[in-house]
């Protein structure tokens, strides 16, 4: 129980570090919140959200699931987008994976892993997607790093097919997604330089669901 009960030692330590620098933190934190960002990520316990994005309390909105996944037939990670653009307008939704990711790698693997199946299908399928790219390239290790990038464009896209996303940006301008992987190894994080509004316009011909017609392109 020594380190259970270390935890609470730990947030008490935390809470007066917090009223030292500002008295007031926890009362304006209960009053309201204001996020910019909205964070999908990986379950992982070796990403610290906040942490590795120098973001404070209220800076962001956060849902994390099993390898990061965005289906459209699950109510927890729709209702997060929902909220979090429809009430607290975020700007920014990045879907963020890592490298070295077990769900990643568990898709991987001929095998039954019971009730991870239907879960981990998700990624089987993104595979299935790019399964030309990713067998051309050899090394298992790159192969395995190339998925995770995969799968998290692919989850973006899943979030721009949402109708909530694509009726606010054409009405308000935001949010817009981007695609993130942290590296495990260093610490930093990768871009993977999403086209929102490229996939947006592409996808609109199949999944528009604003009832205001595709969106151009700034260059059309």
């Amino acid at each position: 129980m020594t380190a259970y009960n270390q935890i609470f030692e730990n947030n008490r330590q935390w809470v007066a570090a917090k009223t030292r620098t500002d008295a007031e933190f926890f009362e304006k934190m209960a009053d309201s919140q204001q996020p910019a960002y909205l964070y999908i990520g990986c379950s992982d316990s070796r990403v610290p959200t906040n942490e590795i994005m120098g973001l404070e309390a209220g800076e962001v909105f956060v849902h994390r699931n099993i390898a990061n996944l965005v289906p459209n037939t699950d109510l927890n990670v729709m209702a997060v987008i929902n909220y979090a653009v429809v009430h607290l307008e975020v700007k920014h939704i990045v879907v963020c994976g890592h490298y070295n990711c077990g769900g990643v790698k568990a898709a991987m693997q001929a095998k039954d892993l019971g009730i991870l199946n239907p879960w981990l299908r998700n990624i089987r399928d993104v595979y299935r997607l790019h399964m030309d790219e990713l067998n051309e390239i050899k090394e298992e290790h790159d192969r395995y790093n190339r998925l995770v990038e995969l799968n998290v464009q692919e989850q973006c896209i899943n979030v721009i097919k949402t109708a909530v996303v694509q009726k606010s940006y054409v009405a308000k301008g935001y949010p817009t997604v981007h695609g993130w992987v942290y590296d495990l190894n260093n610490g930093l994080l990768k871009d993977l330089q999403i086209d929102f509004e490229g996939v947006l316009h592409e996808i609109q011909k199949i999944y528009d669901l604003t009832g205001s017609g595709l969106m151009q392109k700034d260059n059309e």
